[in-house]
C-alpha cells in the first residue's frame, strides 16, 4: 500500500480506506467483533492505515467494534467518524450540524471509540438550515480543544464546501482537508464540479461506493450470478447496470483479474487525490477489494469502461469546451 496526504495537509493516509460501515450485525447483514477484527488485521498487514467510521453506523454498534478492535493500536491508524445523522429521531436538536449536536455527537463517538480524539471529524451530510460559519467555527473549536486533529465534509454541493473553506481561510480557522463523495463507473457526478473543486483547494477525496453498491462486483454479471433478495436484487437493476457490469467482468477477465479490483482500480485512478473506501463483510472480499492497489488499467481498458458509461458533464463544462477554440483563438493553450 502506498500512501500520500490527505489534501493540502500532512496527514500520511493509505491510497485505500477501510470502511467500517459493516462493522456490526444490527440492521441488516454484516460482521460480527471475529471477523471484524480479522479484516482489520489483513487491512493493517496490507499496509492500510485509516478507517472510516459514523456515529449512525449499525446504530452505534460500528464506532464500538472500531474502538474494541483498535485497543493497543490506535496511534497506528488514522481513525476518521462522522457526525450529522439524528443520534434519537424523538429530539429535535440530536441531528444537523449545529453546535449542540456536533459536541454531543463527539462526545458520544468518542466514549464508543475508546480514544481522546479522531483524526478526522467529518460533517457527514449538508444542512440547509444551520449556517456554514457556525458549522466552521464549531469544528474549529473542536480542533482547538485538541479533541479533533483534522476536519472534512460528505455529500454536500461544491459551492458550500468552497464557502467554507474561504470562510476558514478568512477567519483562521480550520479549513475541510477532505471531501467523501460517492465515486463508481455507475455514478460519475462528482467529475462536474466536486472532483475540480477538490483538486484546485487542496482536498482529499475519499470516495465511498466504488462498487456501485455492489453492482459492479460481478456478483450479478458473472453467468449464475443473479442473487435473489435484498436492496440489489440481480432482477431489480436497470439495463444500464446489467450493461456496465457485463463490461467490468468482461475488462477483468481479459486482464486477469475480479470484477471489483478493476472498479476500484478505476475510482483510484482518476486522480491522485482519490482515495476508495473499501467495505466487506468478510476476509475473504476484503482481501480481494485490497489486491486493486496492484491494478493498472491500460489506456484501451479505461476508454472501454469510460465509454460504456454514457457519462457527460453537460453544462457548463462541455460549453466551455466546445466554445474555447472561438473565443479564445491563438490565445488558447493547448490541453484546456
Amino acid at each position: 500500500m502506498r500512501y500520500r496526504t490527505l489534501g493540502a495537509s500532512g496527514l500520511r493516509v493509505s491510497e485505500l480506506i477501510l470502511g467500517a460501515m459493516t462493522f456490526g450485525e444490527q440492521g441488516g447483514v454484516g460482521a460480527p467483533l471475529p471477523e471484524c477484527r480479522r479484516m482489520l488485521d489483513v487491512y493493517a498487514e496490507a499496509g492500510g492505515n485509516m478507517i472510516d467510521t459514523a456515529v449512525n453506523y449499525r446504530d452505534g454498534a460500528s464506532e464500538e467494534i472500531v474502538g474494541r478492535v483498535l485497543e493497543g493500536r490506535r496511534e497506528s491508524f488514522v481513525l476518521g467518524t462522522k457526525y450529522t445523522v439524528s443520534r434519537d429521531r424523538a429530539d429535535p436538536n440530536a441531528a444537523g450540524n449545529h453546535r449542540k449536536n456536533l459536541r454531543a455527537s463527539l462526545e458520544l463517538s468518542l466514549r464508543r471509540l475508546r480514544t481522546d480524539y479522531v483524526d478526522v471529524y467529518w460533517v457527514h451530510l449538508w444542512d440547509r438550515d444551520t449556517p456554514v460559519e457556525e458549522t466552521m467555527r464549531a469544528l474549529d473549536d473542536a480542533v482547538r480543544a485538541g479533541k479533533v486533529l483534522y476536519v472534512g465534509i460528505s455529500d454536500c454541493p461544491a459551492w458550500v464546501v468552497s464557502r467554507a473553506n474561504t470562510l476558514a481561510q478568512w477567519h483562521g480557522w480550520s479549513p475541510f482537508v477532505g471531501l467523501q463523495v460517492p465515486y463508481s463507473l455507475l455514478q460519475r457526478d462528482v467529475e462536474r464540479e466536486l472532483l475540480p473543486m477538490a483538486e484546485s483547494l487542496g482536498l482529499g477525496v475519499a470516495a465511498w461506493g466504488p462498487l456501485g453498491g455492489g453492482v459492479l462486483s460481478g456478483k450479478y454479471s458473472r453467468p449464475g450470478g443473479r442473487v435473489a433478495g435484498g436492496r440489489l436484487d440481480g432482477g431489480s437493476l436497470s439495463a444500464r447496470e446489467h450493461a456496465m457490469a457485463r463490461v467490468v467482468w468482461e475488462v477483468a477477465g481479459e486482464l486477469g483479474v475480479t470484477p471489483a479490483q478493476v472498479a476500484i482500480a478505476w475510482a483510484a485512478g482518476r486522480s491522485e487525490v482519490i482515495h476508495p473506501i473499501v467495505g466487506a463483510r468478510s476476509v475473504e472480499q476484503l482481501g480481494d477489494d485490497l489486491a486493486a492497489v496492484d491494478v493498472v488499467l491500460p489506456a484501451a481498458s479505461v476508454a472501454r469502461l469510460e465509454e460504456a458509461t454514457g457519462f457527460v458533464l453537460g453544462f457548463p463544462a462541455d460549453f466551455i469546451a466546445q466554445t474555447s477554440s472561438w473565443v479564445f483563438g491563438s490565445a488558447l493553450v493547448a490541453g484546456r
